[in-house]
């Protein structure tokens, strides 16, 4: 019997040693929805193991498959430019390596599903939907895409039955969670919550729960919500499928 390919998570990685145990508690949920298959946790920047050096690593072992999922939430550049270098590069240094490529984690309604529950685990409850606008906050981009994605997800999320949603980033891009706030407040909403549309803690998320600072409701980072691990095994298998029709 021919051996699952390994799931190889790819993080961004940070400074701040929370993001890589929030990421190590997505893999952990991730490995108890699928036990029989081996989940390996990478970083591209700051943490360890790196990309590199984890699919070195697998090709010494004498692993012959690999599915990699960017713990991303848009297709912005780390997406399109630093992890198809990484796997290119691991590619070109093992041969008998085939590594197959999972998309990004968004859009999905599984993150919707996860953004709500992080409202109502902060407090909210479904019946205060019609009097709360939401501040969807991201981390931001210069990719006009990813930001088009982010008020995609936003329009979706209002949708469900919230007064308003509308989206604000961390960096890059504009408006700010404070300034969101403010102008929900000045349309009259009767309670603003702020709802991080990130993975895991980290120096932008800690900008957008200071931004989140005359809101009523802070939800916390997506995390390792049981939606985002089945989301991570969502994209291994299609993009494993992808591979079995390839070879």
């Amino acid at each position: 019997m021919t051996a699952a390919p390994v799931l190889l998570l790819v993080a961004h990685g940070s400074r701040d040693a929370r993001h890589a145990r929030t990421v190590r508690a997505l893999a952990s949920r991730v490995r108890e929805l699928r036990p029989w298959t081996r989940v390996e946790v990478s970083f591209l920047d700051f943490d360890l193991p790196s990309a590199p050096d984890v699919l070195d690593r697998l090709a010494a072992e004498g692993v012959r498959d690999v599915i990699a999922v960017p713990l991303l939430l848009t297709r912005a550049f780390h997406a399109k430019a630093d992890i198809p270098a990484v796997l290119d590069a691991a590619a070109r240094r093992h041969p008998g390596l085939r590594i197959g490529r999972a998309d990004v984690l968004g859009p999905s309604p599984l993150l919707l599903t996860a953004v709500e529950g992080r409202l109502y685990e902060a407090g909210l409850r479904p019946a205060d939907k019609s009097s709360t606008g939401v501040v969807l906050a991201s981390a931001g981009s210069t990719d006009p895409e990813a930001i088009a994605v982010i008020a995609e997800i936003a329009r979706e999320l209002r949708h469900t039955g919230w007064c308003a949603v509308r989206p604000a980033f961390a960096s890059a891009a504009l408006p700010r969670t404070e300034d969101v706030v403010r102008e929900l407040r000045e349309t009259g909403v009767r309670r603003v919550a702020v709802a991080p549309y990130v993975l895991a803690p980290g120096r932008l998320p800690d900008r957008i729960a200071r931004g989140a600072a005359g809101a009523d409701v802070l939800a916390d980072v997506l995390g390792a919500s049981p939606e985002l691990a089945r989301l991570v095994l969502q994209r291994y298998a299609r993009a494993r499928a992808r591979v079995l029709v390839a070879a």
